[in-house]
């Protein structure tokens, strides 16, 4: 099992939530995004403790390779990790964007598509998320609706609250409201397609580029009923969050120590809290703590794994492919 260092990231959108959360310092100011388990190139993450200290993922996966990530994991991805994990801060809203798909990223960008899913973990009051067209928008009128603004009227908005959930396929148009701080689980992939952003600039002073007819070739422009996720909360039980191609995620929160089952899967296991603190215990009696804003790695050959509450209270979000 592994825990890696925070990569902590400044975002023109970014807030002061993040180093509060995970309970660390830092002189870093206006933190977006906390990279909690990486495998991208220039942003790998790093063991933080125990005898593989200071060495980065993508050299755990050459040297274990299936025993670490799955053996149909590894035949799939080889040395390149396929999740790419994240607590995300925003101050302000972020832009409104989408993500293409495997088709789009590999023709365009010789990469995977991006899929992801986001988790509330707090919420100011009037906190909101935009996902999914809420009215119809034929194509040849988009690049219209983007020059005047009102592309942002047509997207879905919801006020959101901790514990809401959201799937984000790519080709969603969607964008994060100011006052959210969520966990998102995705594809590791960084191509973002910024369809509209305030006329704000970055943190260097010029205007942030957008990417109007890529976002069009790769937007959905479907309508869709409903696009939060609904789940049902229960405790002491795995709760289903989203099973896709790309990602299978539940959600745990205890009052009790469970007992995990991992020998039907063949793949790593990313286990995150966002509430609580307590202990991973293998197969083989290794221990590992784990606290609010924490990300644990568990390796594909551990068989199973007990997740102990302290004090009654711990909340835990597994991922796995």
């Amino acid at each position: 099992m592994y825990k890696f260092k925070p990569i902590l990231k400044s975002l023109v959108w970014g807030g002061n939530k993040i180093a509060a959360y995970k309970g660390i310092s830092t002189t870093q100011s206006t933190i977006g995004e906390s990279w909690e388990l990486s495998g991208m190139a220039g942003s790998e993450s790093e063991v933080a403790e125990g005898p593989d200290k200071g060495k980065r993922l993508p050299e755990l996966i050459r040297r274990d390779r299936g025993e670490l990530v799955g053996e149909q994991v590894y035949s799939r991805f080889g040395d390149h990790f396929p999740l790419l994990v994240k607590f995300i801060d925003a101050r302000e809203d972020l832009s409104l964007q989408v993500h293409p798909n495997e088709e789009i990223a590999r023709q365009r960008h010789h990469a995977s598509g991006k899929s992801e899913m986001w988790y509330v973990v707090d919420a100011e009051a009037g906190a909101h998320i935009r996902s999914g067209l809420r009215t119809p928008l034929a194509p040849e009128k988009y690049a219209e609706a983007v020059k005047d603004g009102s592309i942002l009227e047509m997207v879905a908005d919801y006020r959101v609250e901790a514990g809401d959930l959201f799937y984000i396929p790519a080709g969603r148009i969607h964008t994060i409201g100011a006052g959210t701080l969520l966990v998102e689980i995705q594809q590791s992939s960084s191509i973002t397609y910024r369809i509209f952003d305030y006329n704000r600039t970055g943190l260097d002073g010029r205007p942030r580029e957008l990417h109007t007819e890529w976002a069009r070739e790769a937007l959905d422009f479907s309508v869709e009923e409903e696009y939060r996720t609904p789940y049902i909360p229960a405790k002491n039980r795995a709760v289903p969050l989203i099973h896709c191609p790309h990602f299978t995620t539940n959600l745990f929160d205890l009052t009790t120590p469970q007992l995990l089952d991992l020998d039907w899967i063949d793949s790593f296991v990313v286990v995150i809290c966002t509430e609580g603190s307590g202990t991973l215990t293998d197969h083989k009696g290794r221990t590992m703590t784990i606290k609010q804003g924490e990300t644990v790695l568990v390796e594909a050959s551990v068989k199973c794994l007990t997740m102990t509450p302290e004090q009654n209270k711990l909340k835990l979000i597994t991922a796995w492919l």
